[in-house]
This record gives C-alpha cells, structure tokens and sequence, in this order.
C-alpha cells in the first residue's frame, strides 16, 4: 500500500493536500494563538496618566503550579517595558502614582472569583459595565487560563484599562515565550484612541438610543 505521502495526481505531481491532512491529524499542526482582549472606561483622559506602581498579584488568585516569583518578575518586566514605551514611568507605591497595576488568573468557571480574591484595596471589577467583557473574555478550561492585568485609576480607586489575554500558561519556557508576545500586542492599544472610545461609548448606549 501506498503512503499518503506518496500518493500522485494524474499529473504525476504529489498530492500534497493529503500530506497536509495527515499532518494535522497527528497533531504537527501550529497551535492557535491566545485569545487577547482589551476592555477599558472610554470617560477618562488617559492622557494624565503619567506613573504607575506595579503592587504584583491578587493573592488567592495566582498560579500555584507556577513559581510565583517566577510569575511576579516575567509580567512587572512586561508592563514595566510597556508602559514606559507610552511615556508612563514607574515608581513606587508610596510615591502617590497615577495607576497601580496588578493581576491575577481566573479561576474555573464553577469558581466565585469575587470571593476567592484578596482584593483590598481595591474591588474586582468585575460587574457593571466591566460584567460583559469579563463575563465572555475569563471563561477558562482545563487546557486554558485567562490573566487579567488590571490598571487602576489611585485617585478614584476605578478601574481604567484591562488586558485579558487567555492561553495555557504552566509551562515557563514554551508558554511564556508567547505571554511576551501577546502582552506587548495587547498594550499596542493603550492609550486607546480616540476611535476606540467613540465606539465604546456607543456600544455603552442602550439598544435604540
């Protein structure tokens, strides 16, 4: 019997769509991106947010198959990098900053992320006008995680900007190579624009309006 491989059109060339399918029935196949997803107040000015503290993750509410310190530098070091990038310098939570960053992983679907975070002394974020996004974009499964990155506004203690970004994470060197990645993607839309605001304020209205 002829292998898939080496089967032949009538044209004597190969047929490569059968090689192709074997190939992606054994699995050699890429995997599919992360999921990234962007959510934010359209009211503020983003413009006056010139520092920012990175205070780290919400306890209760960060991997435990991973190193947390691990965890803790790989995503202070992306946003830190980030940030600065769009002209917001760290400094250091006593030095009264503009936002404080933080994040956490969402828990399984069957969890109250509410009341399992260590929250103080800010609130999760997560009803409201956050509710939708939050609702469709932290829906986890055994093979995924979503991390949340949250910048919150010091002054008003309100959440202004926050990147989902949902994939497998438990492996520090094949998963986090792409965590680096798809962060750096997801703050290509910090600040958001102006375009983006309009659009976030309409999709806000109620349906008819």
């Amino acid at each position: 019997m002829r292998s898939l491989l080496s089967v032949r059109a009538a044209n004597g060339k190969p047929l490569r769509i059968l090689a192709i399918v074997f190939l992606l029935a054994s699995g050699l196949a890429r995997p599919s991106a992360a999921k990234v997803t962007i959510d934010f107040d359209p009211s503020l000015d983003f413009s006056r947010y010139k520092s920012f503290a990175f205070i780290g993750g919400v306890p209760n509410l960060v991997m435990l198959q991973l190193d947390p310190d691990f965890m803790y530098t790989r995503i202070h070091h992306n946003v830190a990098q980030e940030l600065e990038k769009k002209g917001v310098r760290e400094v250091v939570a006593g030095q009264n900053p503009d936002l404080v960053v933080r994040y956490w992983v969402t828990p399984s679907a069957d969890v109250d992320a509410a009341a399992m975070g260590n929250w103080a002394p800010y609130s999760p974020y997560i009803t409201g006008s956050w509710a939708g996004t939050y609702n469709t974009s932290a829906i986890t499964s055994k093979k995924t995680n979503t991390l949340v990155i949250d910048l919150i506004d010091t002054k008003s203690k309100s959440l202004a900007w926050r990147l989902y970004l949902t994939r497998q994470l438990s492996d520090p060197d094949r998963d986090w190579k792409k965590v680096d990645e798809e962060m750096a993607a997801g703050f290509k839309s910090y600040p958001p624009s102006d375009k983006d605001k309009a659009e976030k304020h309409q999709s806000q209205k109620p349906a008819g309006t």
